[in-house]
């Protein structure tokens, strides 16, 4: 239950900021309201739902100087993490990045969107997994579902996946060749909230909203 609501919020099935019924998913999944309140009070811990009492559960929702927050958050988590996987597991790196590119490749060219953001997610999930430290993956899945959550939202557009690709590939030789450097000018360009790709259109939730629809 949980599992199913988690991921049909992170696809961009519900809004950002929509009432979800508890009668209505319990009925529509058949079974009853409690598996459903126990799913809602487990993804309200996650961060996906935010639960007012007398009105109801809602998808999360970012006011634009929270969303700006969150990225700030994700450059200094992803930069580390990147810094600490090339030094300590680069081959390793290399090989996961360039799994998920080949994959992104494959959607791409069978214009399978909802496969591509999913590979798009991995692919920053991957420089934790190579980072060798714990407590720096646990910090970053506080946001990762957040993060995923408005990729689904944001990263439909055409031009977007476009140099979202391009940047992914770029990410993959720096990795390559070892250039820490140029790797994590790449990943700040790539996610910065001033230049990135996801924050350029994100500049107001109407945005959001729209094409979340």
């Amino acid at each position: 239950m949980t599992e199913n609501l988690r991921e049909r919020i992170v696809k961009g099935e519900f809004e950002l900021g929509e009432q979800l019924s508890e009668a209505r998913i319990a009925k529509n999944l058949q079974v009853s309201r409690t598996p459903v309140r126990e799913a809602i009070n487990r993804l309200e811990m996650e961060g996906l739902l935010v639960v007012e009492p007398q009105r109801g559960s809602f998808v999360f929702n970012l006011e634009p100087e929270e969303l700006a927050k969150l990225c700030d958050a994700r450059v200094c988590l992803e930069t580390t993490a990147l810094t600490s996987a090339m030094q300590a597991n680069p081959q390793a790196l290399h090989a996961a990045l360039g799994d998920c590119v080949d994959r992104m490749k494959v959607a791409r060219e069978t214009e399978n969107d909802a496969d591509y953001l999913l590979q798009d997610t991995m692919f920053h999930q991957r420089l934790f997994d190579c980072a060798d430290n714990r407590f720096l993956n646990d910090a970053y899945q506080t946001i990762a579902l957040k993060m995923a959550a408005l990729r689904s939202r944001l990263g439909y557009h055409p031009d977007h996946m476009e140099k979202s690709y391009r940047e992914h590939l770029e990410l993959v030789q720096c990795v390559r060749d070892g250039d820490v450097h140029k790797a994590l000018e790449i990943l700040k360009l790539h996610i910065d909230r001033k230049e990135g790709s996801y924050w350029s259109d994100a500049t107001s939730m109407d945005s959001l909203t729209q094409q979340s629809k």
